[in-house]
């Protein structure tokens, strides 16, 4: 490793000291999630530009380091790029279940919300009037 990799490397925790409430806490944050979300469905790393967030840069760089130091994700510099792979063999082996249950929760909330009348249409069948 050069210097330059060293002082580029970046601080996770092993996977021993990942902690649960830290991992909750990541994950309790709808940016993050839907971040986790993208990363659980796919094998591949993502760069941080590839996601697109309705917030600023700074934003999404501080929602990226929550989830480097609960455990969630492992980022690697890739030439200028940070790439951003799910720990999710860690958090198997660390809390079995969890990421999954939290995946399907999700999933399940946003399925209902999808299925939710709108404002105008509290019956939900189309006949609100506007």
């Amino acid at each position: 490793m050069t210097e330059r990799d060293t002082a580029r490397a970046l601080a996770h925790p092993e996977s021993c000291e990942i902690r649960l409430e830290g991992v909750l806490h990541a994950l309790s944050d709808p940016m993050r999630l839907s971040i986790v979300r993208e990363l659980a469905s796919t094998d591949a790393e993502l760069a941080c530009s590839d996601f697109v967030l309705p917030v600023t840069k700074s934003t999404t760089t501080h929602h990226f380091r929550v989830l480097r130091e609960s455990g969630v994700v492992r980022q690697t510099y890739r030439g200028t790029a940070k790439m951003n792979g799910l720990r999710r063999e860690d958090l198997q082996t660390r809390f079995p279940g969890l990421l999954d249950s939290i995946l399907t929760a999700a999933t399940a909330e946003e399925d209902r919300a999808g299925d939710a009348p709108a404002a105008d249409d509290p019956a939900g069948d189309g006949s609100a009037t506007a």
